[in-house]
Order: structure tokens, then C-alpha cells, then sequence
């Protein structure tokens, strides 16, 4: 037999089934959930069923299939879709839920940013970019040459730059080295 008589034999196997088991799996999905959720069951129920269609016990090729064989392996199917969509329905319910109480819950201490955003869009697309996927991202410069299709010598000079540009426009040349002050340490004597 050729794989076209074989998808044939197959598709003619599904279209029985179908003609036999649509209308009471409807029903009984109709008796369980919305008209909505009961479509999108029947159809996944349907395609579950094409691609077991060698494993629906009591159909036999040529012949019309008996409900009393088909249908009860055919409600199992059914009732298994019916639960995947149930918990996915719950699951996307408690998403939003979720996502509802953090936009109505304002943090506690909102820091003011704006300073350090005003001077990030003073940059160029690509230095943005760039400082951003350092300091939010925690990226070393070959991981954003990666990311950014730059080199890692492109980025590293760019990041050089971008800092020295915001340190500019935040006003925080300091004359004194980071780290210690000069006299901590040492005694007044």
C-alpha cells in the first residue's frame, strides 16, 4: 500500500469515526462547560482523535464504527481535553488576578529616576542599548556583542563612552578617586 492510499484509508477511518462520535461528544461537552470552551474542546477532541485514530478500539477499516465501541474511549478523550482547558483557563485566570494586584498596588517607596532615565534617552538607540544590557541585564561586552551583532571591541568602547556621557549629564564628576578618603584610617596622632 502507498503512503497516499494509506492517508487515504486513513482520512476515509476519521471521517466514519467523526460521523459517528461528533454529535454525543458535543453533547456531552455542551453538559460540562460553555458553548464557547465546548467548540474549542470538541475541536482539540478532534484532532487528538486523527492522530490515535490506530488506537480507537472498535474500529475496524471498512466497516461503519458501533458507537458502543468507540464513543466510551472517545469520552476519554474528550473528558481529558475538557481538563486541559479547564486548567488552562484557571491558570490564565490567576495571571490576570495576579497582574491586577500589582498595578493596583503602588510600591512603597517609589525612587524618582527620572534624572537617570532623562539622561539614558539623551543617548544614542544602540549606546542605550548597550548600557542597558550592561547594567540591567548584567552583560559582559562579548555577551552584548552577541545580542547586539557588534564586536566585542565596538562594545566595550561604546559602553567607555556612554558612561563617561552620563556621568556628564548626571553631574557626578568627582574629583576624589572612589573608595577611600584620604585621611580614613589613620589616627589624628
Amino acid at each position: 500500500m502507498t503512503e497516499q492510499e494509506a492517508l487515504r484509508e486513513q482520512q476515509a477511518r476519521f471521517e466514519e469515526l467523526a460521523h459517528v462520535v461528533a454529535e454525543p461528544l458535543h453533547r456531552y461537552l455542551l453538559r460540562r462547560t460553555s458553548a464557547d470552551t465546548a467548540e474549542d474542546v470538541l475541536s482539540e477532541t478532534m484532532l487528538v482523535l486523527w492522530r490515535r485514530i490506530d488506537d480507537v478500539p472498535g474500529l475496524r477499516p471498512g466497516s461503519m464504527p458501533d458507537p458502543d465501541d468507540v464513543l466510551p474511549w472517545c469520552y476519554g478523550v474528550a473528558r481529558g481535553c475538557l481538563a486541559n482547558a479547564l486548567r488552562a483557563d484557571g491558570r490564565r485566570l490567576r495571571l490576570v488576578e495576579r497582574l491586577m494586584q500589582t498595578q493596583q498596588q503602588p510600591p512603597a517607596e517609589a525612587a524618582d529616576h527620572s534624572d537617570v532615565h532623562a539622561a539614558l534617552d539623551a543617548l544614542g538607540t544602540l549606546d542605550r542599548e548597550v548600557v542597558r544590557l550592561w547594567a540591567w541585564e548584567g552583560l559582559a561586552p562579548r555577551q552584548i556583542a552577541e545580542a547586539t551583532g557588534l564586536t566585542s571591541n565596538a562594545v566595550s568602547i561604546r559602553l567607555h563612552r556612554a558612561k563617561k556621557k552620563l556621568a556628564a549629564q548626571l553631574g557626578r564628576k568627582n574629583t576624589e578617586r572612589p573608595g577611600h578618603k584620604r585621611d580614613e584610617g589613620r589616627s589624628s596622632q
